[in-house]
């Protein structure tokens, strides 16, 4: 493909990247949700061991990833709006309350949305699940450290 003489250019020690090649490398909801859910499976069992600390950070990183897919796919936009506001505002208030009670029914809710949101866009396919253990790879229980 040959440049157009005024086609705005990324400069990075590798390459020259036309704007529009960066802006059709941007991830799509479908590549996000895997961190999304990752970091989702991470608030909870954060929460369950009482580090407050980890589950705030995984959850704001959590919105910020939606953010991005809001940006990226505008058609989803009003719908990762109400779940920022709705459901992970009431996950982010309990974990600033240190409430498992309030968080864990929160949490729960967040996940009927979020399967909800699945069906409305023609996903019933996907239907998430919180896994029955803790992610292997985090030390969630910091008390003792």
């Amino acid at each position: 493909m040959k440049q157009q003489p005024d086609e705005p250019i990324a400069h990075t020690s590798h390459a020259e990247i036309p704007l529009d090649k960066l802006g059709e490398i941007q991830p799509g909801l479908a590549r996000l949700m895997a961190e999304i859910s990752d970091r989702y499976w991470i608030v909870y069992y954060a929460a369950k061991a009482a580090n407050w600390k980890l589950a705030a950070l995984q959850s704001s990183e959590l919105e910020k990833a939606l953010r991005i897919g809001s940006i990226t796919r505008p058609k989803y936009t009003n719908d990762i709006e109400a779940f920022i506001k709705g459901p992970l505002a009431s996950i982010n208030k309990a974990i600033l309350e240190k409430n498992w009670a309030s968080f864990a029914t929160s949490y729960d809710s967040g996940i009927e949305s979020a399967n909800a949101y699945h069906k409305d866009w023609n996903h019933e396919e996907i239907i998430w699940q919180l896994p029955d253990t803790a992610p292997p790879h985090l030390k969630l229980d910091v008390s003792n450290s």
